[in-house]
């Protein structure tokens, strides 16, 4: 169950460790998504939360996800304002030059009948810039970490594969595909003035398990969960689980 994923949650937000292979939104298809699932992310609420951002159906990691519309609003303005911190790990199918730097390259969207839709380097297109530095190579395949300053679509995909020279290992469209993914979403977090700041660390998938000792040390263990997550049936709310649109009515 996705609810075993959960990283953190409080009365406004929820940040689950998306797995690789799951898109956020509902395919045409009607098969699996996050979406399909938020319906059991209420915990009692009278609302259902809703995404606040995308990650690509092939990318794991921190997903936010607002559990009221209050909390969506303020979360949306602050990935617009550029308040929000996200730090991604990927595996390259080669090793860049240099060992870090900033890429800005402006994409724009371009689709074809032949090869359908994908993000291009454009000087005419929206601003991108990444920050990036290599963390360690292994057989050949370095493991980059990828900060990016911008939210475009696919944007560290073709950042990797126009900028660096070398795309993400298992990228379908950027690169070669006949093996996973690899690339995580490994930290987020997000200023909420006066409240705490939602700072969350997803743990490695197996998938990066070559890489794991370059990653650095592992993250302390996530703080525990409210009692109405480990028991969705409990008849007593904490205080803080309490949802602002049920109290207004």
């Amino acid at each position: 169950m996705l609810t075993d994923l959960i990283l953190f949650i409080d009365g406004e937000a929820i940040v689950l460790d998306k797995p690789a292979g799951l898109p956020v939104d509902a395919p045409r298809d009607a098969s699996s998504s996050v979406e399909a699932a938020l319906e059991t992310f209420r915990f009692g609420f009278q609302r259902t939360p809703s995404a606040v951002h995308r990650l690509d159906r092939d990318t794991s990691g921190c997903l936010l996800i607002a559990r009221h519309p209050k909390a969506h609003k303020r979360f949306a303005a602050a990935f617009e304002a550029g308040l929000v911190e996200k730090t991604y790990l990927a595996v390259l199918a080669g090793v860049p030059d240099g060992e870090g730097g900033r890429i800005a390259l402006a994409l724009s969207k371009r689709s074809t009948r032949e090869d359908g839709w994908r993000m291009v380097a454009d000087p005419r297109g929206k601003p991108a810039v990444t920050d990036w530095r290599v963390l360690g190579v292994v057989e050949g395949r370095a493991l980059v970490e990828f900060r990016p300053q911008t939210g475009r679509t696919h944007q560290l995909r073709v950042h990797a594969a126009d900028g660096l020279g070398h795309a993400i290992v298992g990228d379908p469209v950027y690169g070669q595909g006949g093996e996973p993914m690899l690339l995580h979403a490994l930290r987020l977090r997000l200023p909420r003035d006066p409240k705490a700041a939602i700072d969350v660390t997803a743990p490695l998938p197996k998938s990066f398990a070559r890489w794991a000792d370059l990653a650095g040390p592992p993250q302390s263990p996530a703080p525990a969960l409210p009692d109405l997550l480990r028991n969705p049936d409990a008849q007593t709310v904490a205080p803080e689980i309490v949802d602002p649109g049920s109290v207004a009515g």
